[in-house]
């Protein structure tokens, strides 16, 4: 509580000095808000490097999406040697497939956005090469469009040609509503929750620290009546200030001196309910991931059934529309370098988790005698 409105403070020595015997000193912190930016460093720094709930909502996503295999078609067959399914399994010489993929989703969850470089040798696709987001700026021409993209890597920046010959460099990028050229992150729209989850888990730290004494105020009470002199005053509240108020010197114990009493004002641990507080932030950046708080273990969310459900709902509802829009966007890329009739599809039948769906439409299929065989194989995906 701060109850520092009600005082007279710092300017209005003179009704100090006129104060009868008992004047009061709250200890309230009064510290600022900080919120954390919106850039790609810094929703890394608080969010996936140091709030467990983003970091394993990020990691949870990303690994889901990139451990579903790529299927290449041409036409209506699929290929399974083609040179980009080689490419796919093993896009340079220090990544495979899976880690590919986990850094671009990774990139697409952190900064709504994901860059890659193709290197071409002749006129072959020989690898692909990701680009820290951070790292990229849009160069936009006249008419408004993006021209080119500089990269800014060890001092020295290497343009590259929004629009090429063959093969240009990929942007993959998230809805958003007021940017032309780059996407929006989804960690950024549960920023409030990121701060909240991040300030709870420092106070609640350094309350432990320093032996979890709340908050109250000070009662100057003189054996022989009178008030503190402005000086006194000023001096003691300065020193307040300096030491025990903000985050970081929560709880910490007064050192008092003849004539002050304290007076335990703040709420409780309990009363603050620090902990429910946590986990609706928590909810709300699984919410912006589209992650079922069930699968984070966060307590209180009985929207789904079971944890079946819950799965099953998250790859629909999260993995697959991510897997879509970035098979239509590979798809339209490669065709540069493999021809227009290039086609990729995720390996559904290969998800775990949409393995009763899969059960259920082969059922379906399977009991309609009005198909023939091959008829029936079309539409399971064969």
């Amino acid at each position: 509580m701060n109850i520092r409105s009600f005082l007279p403070w710092a300017g209005r020595s003179a009704v100090a000095e006129k104060k009868a015997a008992g004047s009061l000193l709250s200890l309230a912190a009064q510290g600022q808000a900080s919120w954390t930016g919106r850039s790609y460093a810094a929703l890394s720094r608080e969010g996936f490097m140091k709030n467990p709930v983003a970091h394993r909502c990020v990691r949870l996503v990303s690994e889901a999406a990139a451990a579903v295999p790529w299927l290449i078609y041409e036409g209506e067959r699929e290929q399974p040697e083609h040179p980009a399914a080689v490419l796919l399994r093993q896009p340079n010489l220090r990544m495979g497939g899976p880690d590919f993929f986990e850094a671009l989703y990774g990139h697409l969850l952190l900064s709504g956005n994901a860059f890659v470089e193709p290197l071409m040798v002749g006129a072959a696709l020989r690898e692909l090469h990701l680009l820290r987001p951070d790292r990229v700026s849009v160069v936009e021409g006249r008419d408004g469009w993006p021209e080119a993209y500089d990269y800014r890597a060890g001092g020295s920046v290497r343009r590259f040609a929004a629009e090429a010959e063959g093969m240009a460099l990929l942007h993959l990028k998230l809805f958003h509503p007021l940017d032309d050229h780059l996407g929006f992150p989804p960690l950024a729209a549960a920023q409030v929750a990121l701060d909240l989850s991040n300030a709870a888990a420092t106070w609640n730290k350094a309350l432990l620290d320093n032996s979890a004494r709340p908050s109250g105020a000070l009662v100057y009470q003189p054996k022989e009546g009178g008030n503190l002199s402005p000086d006194q005053y000023e001096r003691l509240r300065q020193e307040l200030d300096d030491g025990y108020s903000g985050p970081m010197r929560a709880g910490r114990p007064l050192l008092l001196e003849g004539g002050l009493d304290w007076k335990a004002m703040g709420l409780s641990p309990k009363d603050m309910d620090f902990v429910e507080a946590r986990n609706g932030a928590a909810r709300d950046i699984a919410l912006a991931f589209g992650v079922p708080p069930m699968l984070l273990g966060i307590p209180g969310d009985n929207t789904f059934a079971n944890y079946q459900e819950a799965n099953r709902a998250f790859y629909r509802l999260t993995v697959l529309p991510m897997l879509t829009r970035t098979a239509a966007s590979l798809s339209a890329w490669l065709a540069g370098a493999y021809g227009d009739g290039l086609r990729l599809e995720p390996d559904l039948d290969k998800v775990a988790g949409l393995s009763a769906e899969r059960g259920e439409l082969w059922a379906r299929v399977g009991a309609a005698a009005f198909l023939t065989d091959e008829e029936k194989r079309e539409a399971v995906g064969y």
